[in-house]
């Protein structure tokens, strides 16, 4: 005999899954700049610390460009949290009235 039950949480599940998937992807583009800053910071100072010229001006916009990048990066990343507290929380209430039942 087969039961025709489902789980209620299946649903809160399936959109909790690409969130956390996203939420990855992000961390690992994070930690990737964060090496390539880092490679950048130690070959400046292996370099006495000094840009000239035309480079000054390429870090500087380069700066800006992350600052920008930053603050869109960090927008997401709070949608995205702000996402995955309201699933949570509905999965809280899913295994609360299931467990009820």
């Amino acid at each position: 005999m087969t039961s025709s039950y489902e789980r209620p949480d299946r649903e809160a599940l399936g959109k909790l899954e690409p969130v956390a998937r996203r939420l990855i992807e992000e961390l690992s583009a994070w930690r990737k700049r964060c090496r390539r800053a880092e490679s950048d910071l130690a070959e400046l100072k292996a370099r006495g610390g000094t840009l000239g010229g035309p480079d000054a001006l390429q870090v500087r916009q380069r700066i800006v460009d992350l600052e920008k990048e930053n603050h869109e990066l960090r927008r997401r990343m709070t949608t995205a949290r702000e996402q995955l507290l309201e699933l949570r929380s509905r999965f809280v209430f899913l295994e609360t009235r299931d467990g009820a039942v």
